[in-house]
Formats: C-alpha cells, structure tokens, sequence
C-alpha cells in the first residue's frame, strides 16, 4: 500500500515538476522567498494595527510563536524520517526540474514552506475573520502559491506539501484559537 502511495506521489510530483516554461522559473524561485511577500506582510500590519491597536505586540508574539513551532516541528518529522527530496532522490537523478541549482537540504518529508505558511494563513484567519470575510482567499492563495513553488523548483513532492499544509493549518487553528482565548474575546 505505501509503495503504491509513493509511486503515485512521485508520478503526481513528475506531472507537476514538468509543467515548467523559462519565464515561470525566475517567478517561482521569487515567489518561493519571504522578502518579495514584504508589501502583503506590511498591509497584514496595517491591519493588526489598526484593529488590535496595542494588542498588535501580542498577536505578532503569538504568530512568532506558532511560525517557530510550525518549523521546528517539520525540521523533526524530516531529521526522523529521513525521505529525500526529489532533488536528491537517485532515481529520479536527470528528470527533476530544478531552477539555479537549487537542491534544499536532504530531507524533505514534510514541507516547513507549507507548514510556515498555512500556519500563518489560519492563524490570521481565525483573528481576522469577523472583519475581513474575503481575506481569508488572500491568505490561502499565498499559502497555496508558497507551497506549489516547493513542487515547481524540485524539492518537494505533492504528499510533503498536503503534509506541510495540514500540519500547518492544525498549528495556526490551535494557535489562533488560544491567542483568542486568551484575548478574552473576538479581536477583530
């Protein structure tokens, strides 16, 4: 059975790795870094400011919070289960696309980019969601753009990413739910 899992992950992996043109190289390899998602990061302040005002100190603590759990938690399912990205994997050596070498570190079961991000998109969801309906679309389309990227430069396979992201989503639905409790009310 799970050797059926993996050969369909991998055969998923190698449909979507392959769907590739030069132009979208440069685009993912950006859009897979943190610094060009700086102006989203900056209206995301904005808008803690203006609506927790000085509980915006709080919030941003919790959120550095569930992001450090989130990643140190995907750094020991990869150092424990040992899976090798399929930039790295040897059979696979000649048939993954990857964009200015880029090859991440060994192991890559299960994705941190997935599991920082959909941390963070539910996280604000949970705090933001009696405010600002639509925004949650904003914060899953980023999340789902970060982790896709993950698949597009060769380093993560599809069942990384739906483990990253679902690992991701329980930590930013738990964390947010106690950042609210804590508040003693909605916060937005």
């Amino acid at each position: 059975m799970l050797d059926k899992l993996a050969s369909v992950d991998r055969s998923l992996f190698l449909a979507l790795n392959g769907l590739h043109a030069p132009w979208m190289d440069t685009v993912m390899f950006w859009a897979s870094k943190g610094l060009v998602w700086l102006p989203l990061y900056i209206a995301l302040l904005y808008l803690a400011v203006k609506n927790f005002r000085w509980k915006t100190m709080t919030i941003l603590a919790a959120l550095a919070l569930t992001i450090a759990l989130s990643d140190q938690l995907s750094n020991l399912v990869k150092n424990d289960s040992l899976r090798f990205r399929p930039s790295h994997q040897p059979n696979l050596e000649g048939m993954v696309h990857t964009v200015n070498d880029f090859r991440g570190g060994e192991y890559g079961f299960y994705s941190a980019h997935a599991s920082n991000t959909f941390a963070t998109a539910v996280f604000l969801i949970i705090l933001f969601q009696k405010r600002y309906r639509y925004l949650y679309l904003v914060l899953i389309g980023w999340a789902a753009l970060m982790s896709y990227t993950r698949i597009y430069l060769g380093v993560h396979y599809p069942a990384d990413i739906f483990a990253g992201a679902t690992a991701g989503c329980l930590i930013g639905w738990l964390s947010g739910r106690i950042t609210l409790y804590f508040s003693g009310k909605q916060v937005a």
